[in-house]
């Protein structure tokens, strides 16, 4: 058996990778569904009144990709990592494993229970029960390790090479990141004049495949990260991936201690900017969806329209890279500017939401 083309130990993804991915998983994933936000809904979400009125309105849509299949984004990726293996003849009769926040084990364990594949999925003793009992409803073997994602890993890894089971990885292949691309691509054919796309960042696969589709199409990126998961800003400032501690409420889906180098490259692109969020933050925009549009979402996907809530109160710590200027705290859309929030998944406990 050989290995697919795009397995290479060193891959750059490219726009083609991510075409390829559409072309693969076409009929496969369902199509994102995106809704206007009025301008109200944004603005009650500040604590703060804003000073200005913009002389143009922005218009902001939601892509609601956590009504994909599995409550998350990570299907598309799922589904292109199992089916190019398959074209490929390279899906072990061990099946494939995976270390997972949560979403990522959800997606390769029912992308698997698609092609008759046996999946074994290593979470942190930390994941939310509402992910690990999806999870043995899509046949997953699962197994809880440690407190982290990293010890996760380390333990699927060592499984892996003992039964030789094919290793998914949640965020860094090229085909899970391809897989992700698709999204912007579908965003795309729906505003093709859309300006700017709002993402938020763990590991850095969603990131790397919107930004690099983006990038095609002359579209901005907002990179956001919560404060205490900054691994995307870590690899800016110190211009390679590099490890970084978690504590976020978002650290289930968002909490990878070392981003990709693919996403790292893409953030080095032009149209690209980073932006840090507080916790207090992403629970505020969480929150201000359930309040003005029934939508309960996870941490993660908060994370993103955290961006457009924040007050921008904090001061930025430091230089991230000559090419780079000080990572920003919120992101303020310009006059007339057309923006596409990803609200990239809802394996969530809806009872912490405050009811009103």
């Amino acid at each position: 058996m050989t290995n697919p083309p795009q397995e290479q130990h060193v891959h750059q993804l490219t726009y083609g990778d991510i075409k390829a991915a559409a072309d693969r998983i076409a009929g496969h994933i369902r199509p994102v569904t995106l809704a206007r936000l009025d301008e109200g809904a944004i603005r009650a979400g500040h604590r703060d009144p804003l000073d200005k009125r913009p002389e143009q309105p922005w218009a902001v849509w939601l892509a609601l990709e956590f009504m994909q299949h599995t409550g998350s984004f990570k299907a598309r990726g799922a589904q292109n990592f199992i089916r190019a293996h398959r074209d490929a003849g390279t899906l072990p009769d061990a099946g494939v494993t995976i270390a997972s926040g949560g979403n990522a084990g959800l997606a390769c364990a029912w992308a698997a229970q698609r092609q008759g594949v046996r999946a074994t999925v290593f979470l942190p003793e930390t994941a939310p029960e509402v992910k690990t009992a999806k999870l043995s409803s899509y046949g997953a073997d699962v197994r809880l390790v440690g407190q982290e994602y990293a010890e996760a890993l380390a333990a699927c890894e060592a499984f892996a090479a003992a039964s030789g089971a094919l290793t998914s990885h949640a965020y860094d292949h090229p085909l899970i990141a391809a897989g992700a691309g698709t999204l912007m691509e579908e965003i795309h054919q729906h505003i093709p004049d859309l300006d700017t796309v709002v993402v938020a960042v763990g590991g850095g696969g969603l990131f790397a495949g919107v930004a690099t589709a983006a990038q095609q199409h002359g579209i901005r990126t907002v990179a956001v990260e919560p404060e205490d998961c900054r691994a995307l800003h870590a690899a800016l400032r110190s211009g390679h991936p590099v490890d970084v501690s978690v504590n976020s409420i978002a650290a289930d889906s968002l909490g990878a201690r070392r981003t990709s180098a693919m996403a790292l490259h893409a953030a080095q692109q032009d149209r690209v900017t980073p932006v840090l969020v507080s916790d207090d933050e992403i629970i505020n925009a969480r929150q201000a969806l359930w309040n003005h549009h029934r939508i309960a979402v996870e941490h993660g996907a908060a994370t993103a329209l955290a961006a457009l809530l924040a007050t921008d109160q904090h001061t930025p710590d430091g230089n991230v890279t000559d090419r780079h200027r000080l990572p920003s705290r919120s992101y303020r859309p310009a006059n007339g500017e057309k923006v596409c929030v990803v609200l990239c998944g809802a394996n969530t406990d809806a009872s912490t939401l405050t009811h009103s």
